[in-house]
């Protein structure tokens, strides 16, 4: 039987960049080798002191760009995630921003028993650069992605789409030249204009629903059809290459966050850390911490699992929480509607209205048959 509380992976958060990016509202700063060199001390002060012990099968190295930082600087993270006891299998994702991409960084890489690499990408259309503040190098980007391929073959690339007065042509540009990467995952993400970021702070709006469907419609039906499987909204792969650490997520498993912004969830407690990279040095990492009851832990298992193709298991739901998921929610409704559709194993939300599922997860939520305040 599944063990759904035991806590098998591991989040850290490197909160450094060389260039900060007009869209990022991730807690991050302007790459400071001296305080990142106290930051990572403190890092694995937090280590220490909050790791159980427990076998990790995923570890995910984000930010931030982890990859901004020198070598030494490197070699003191790789020995705090030595720390970590490694369950044989494990997936070990480290983000990289492709002008950092080299032969000594991948070679590192690969000596500290990283095996699956996430380069943001987001676009190979030059004319965005400004709008998104970074460098835009087409025949660059390429090189480096095929450079990385020589040493890993578990490769995610970021997608954006929806940027400010991009066209369908410009997304079909994109995802064709995102295919002829040959690489096994690709995660795809609409521009979201939040608040407090250099887009926001400039009075640029998101472009209308009806461009973004089209678009999202576009890149999931050219990807199905170059054989990547849409597991999750914003997420495709080829088979057998599905992110193991982010269905931890999605599956409302354990994990532990490291890092200022970080978060974790460990024995039904959610937390966040400080987003402040100063008082994260000083010792000072929660901010937030709130025990859930048993119905928020079953309304975060709806809301989380439906991000999956797949959907609910009915089977899981009912081992983790004692009571049908029918019986706890009254959804019938959504599915005589075609929103949802209910198997013999699972719940899931159509592939046609994958587009709209946070408006169907709210209603589910709202349609709640259980008491909040219950344990």
């Amino acid at each position: 039987m599944q063990d759904f509380n035991s806590v098998k992976s591991v989040y850290i958060h490197v909160p450094f960049c060389k260039c900060i990016c007009n869209y990022c509202d991730f807690c991050k700063n302007f790459y400071d080798s001296s305080v990142v060199n106290l930051y990572l001390k403190a890092l694995k002060k937090e280590v220490v002191e909050t790791y159980l012990g427990d076998q990790i099968s995923t570890i995910y190295v984000g930010g931030g760009t982890p990859s901004s930082l020198s070598n030494l600087q490197l070699d003191e993270l790789f020995s705090v995630i030595k720390l970590f006891n490694l369950s044989e299998g494990y997936e070990f994702t480290f983000e990289c921003n492709y002008e950092d991409i080299n032969v000594n960084l991948l070679k590192k890489l690969k000596e500290n028993k990283v095996n699956r690499l996430s380069i943001g990408l987001q676009t190979f259309n030059s004319k965005f650069e400004k709008t998104l503040g970074r460098k835009i190098n087409k025949q660059e980007m390429i090189e480096k992605v095929l450079l990385a391929k020589k040493y890993f073959n578990n490769i995610n690339v970021d997608l954006m789409y929806a940027l400010p007065k991009e066209n369908i042509n410009d997304v079909k540009s994109d995802i064709d030249d995102f295919i002829n990467l040959g690489v096994p995952h690709i995660s795809t993400y609409a521009l979201i204009v939040e608040k407090h970021t250099k887009l926001d702070i400039s009075g640029v709006e998101e472009i209308d629903d009806d461009t973004q469907l089209k678009m999202y419609k576009l890149i999931s039906s050219t990807l199905s059809n170059q054989g990547y499987s849409h597991y999750e909204i914003s997420n495709f792969s080829i088979p057998g290459f599905e992110s193991k650490h982010n269905l931890t997520y999605w599956n409302n498993l354990s994990y532990y966050g490291f890092g200022a912004g970080a978060s974790g969830f460990i024995n039904n407690i959610r937390y966040d850390n400080t987003k402040s990279v100063l008082n994260y040095i000083k010792g000072k990492r929660r901010i937030f911490e709130e025990m859930l009851s048993k119905t928020q832990r079953m309304k975060d298992e709806v809301m989380l699992n439906l991000r999956k193709t797949k959907g609910v298991s009915k089977n899981d739901f009912y081992l983790k929480y004692g009571i049908c998921i029918n019986e706890a929610f009254n959804y019938k409704t959504l599915v005589d509607k075609g929103f949802l559709i209910e198997d013999d194993s699972n719940l899931y939300i159509s592939e046609k209205h994958l587009f709209i599922s946070n408006e169907i997860i709210l209603q589910i939520l709202e349609n709640c048959n259980l008491n909040n305040s219950e344990k």
